[in-house]
């Protein structure tokens, strides 16, 4: 067979069911173990708070397993490849197909075809999937597992729009006021107008911010205006939903509201940017580490060793939990500005992928 013969052939076909089938067959029986475990720790939370059975199984267990899938991919691919590979090489099959005449580089090829599908599979539930589960997942978390939120935000500066900024001392969950509230109007470096109040409470029935003891200067002509009142309503591009949304919500958004809110945040000058920038390139950068992890995987357990595949499996469990936290670790280098998110992320790929191509050139042939 040439080495550069690219056909799918009956070998091929064996070593793609073998990767996708016992990728997907420890993938389920993992997530029963995880499943199992979870539910004896909350269990108390859904008695206490009375959680329905119906919503325990469809909007949190049935949401939570897209999430769980794709945060531990990296582990199940890796897991895979070591295990059914060093079987192989067990067997003494990789020696008697190089022996065939089949090239490591022409093995290769199947290892990322499943890798590719894999791949492909963990893009879709990120981009599609995981985004409308999380909605239900962490719904459910707000209501029955975790407690109230609380805006522990101070000094808070806003550019909610180009030349007008916000400025708000703190924000309390309680009443769904701002205290200390100002808002600047700058033109030509000019300021414009300022609009001051010791409070901005939202009100539900208008959708707009209503002002206590407010204090309006405006400079029109070169002449100051001033104006002074007990109360005033006004609206302003930044609602109550800014106030209350948490970290984490970009997990719930899909790829052009993410980019939308990526948009407003960065205009704004919102801090929060970053968790929207480290989730963006997250979900592109996690689904191309199966190719980096299976080449790595196939690399290691292709020489038949003495220690049979426990030591196979024992090194490939490492090294997946090194890359899953190393690729957690790589988010605090977003968080303390030393790197931007497009490099952090994909950090631990360009890492690992130079750590594949010395396993793969130092690899029996």
């Amino acid at each position: 067979m040439s080495n550069y013969n690219f056909k799918i052939t009956i070998l091929d076909r064996y070593i793609i069911k073998k990767f996708i089938g016992t990728f997907f067959f420890a993938l389920l029986l993992i997530i029963g173990i995880v499943i199992i475990f979870d539910i004896s720790e909350k269990i108390d939370d859904f008695v206490d708070k009375e959680a329905p059975l119906n919503e325990i199984i469809f909007n949190y267990y049935l949401n939570f397993i897209p999430y769980f899938m794709n945060m531990f991919s990296p582990l199940f691919v890796f897991i895979t490849v070591i295990f059914f590979t060093s079987k192989l090489a067990a067997n003494s099959e990789i020696v008697a197909i190089l022996a065939g005449g089949i090239s490591f580089k022409r093995l290769m090829y199947p290892y990322f075809i499943s890798a590719a599908a894999i791949a492909i599979f963990s893009l879709v539930l990120n981009l599609f999937v995981i985004p409308p589960a999380n909605k239900g997942r962490l719904g459910f978390e707000n209501r029955y597992i975790k407690k109230k939120f609380e805006n522990t935000n101070r000094n808070m500066h806003y550019q909610i729009s180009p030349g007008t900024f916000m400025y708000g001392e703190s924000f309390s969950t309680w009443n769904n006021t701002v205290y200390k509230f100002t808002l600047e109007t700058i033109e030509d470096h000019n300021l414009v107008s300022k609009l001051s109040a010791e409070t901005a409470a939202w009100d539900t029935t208008k959708d707009c911010w209503k002002l206590s003891n407010y204090h309006l200067r405006q400079f029109i002509n070169n002449t100051e205006v001033i104006k002074t009142g007990k109360t005033l309503d006004t609206s302003i591009v930044i609602t109550i939903e800014d106030f209350y949304r948490k970290k984490n919500v970009v997990e719930t958004l899909n790829y052009v509201e993410l980019n939308e809110l990526i948009e407003t945040q960065e205009m704004r000058g919102d801090q929060m940017v970053k968790y929207a920038l480290i989730e963006k390139h997250t979900r592109f950068a996690m689904p191309f580490s199966a190719f980096i992890l299976t080449l790595i995987g196939v690399s290691l357990s292709s020489k038949k060793r003495r220690g049979g595949i426990g030591m196979n499996i024992g090194i490939g469990i490492a090294l997946s939990f090194s890359y899953i936290l190393f690729l957690r670790f790589s988010q605090m280098f977003v968080h303390t500005g030393a790197l931007p998110p497009g490099i952090a992320l994909w950090l631990p790929n360009f890492l690992y992928a130079v750590i594949a191509a010395f396993l793969y050139r130092i690899a029996p042939k």
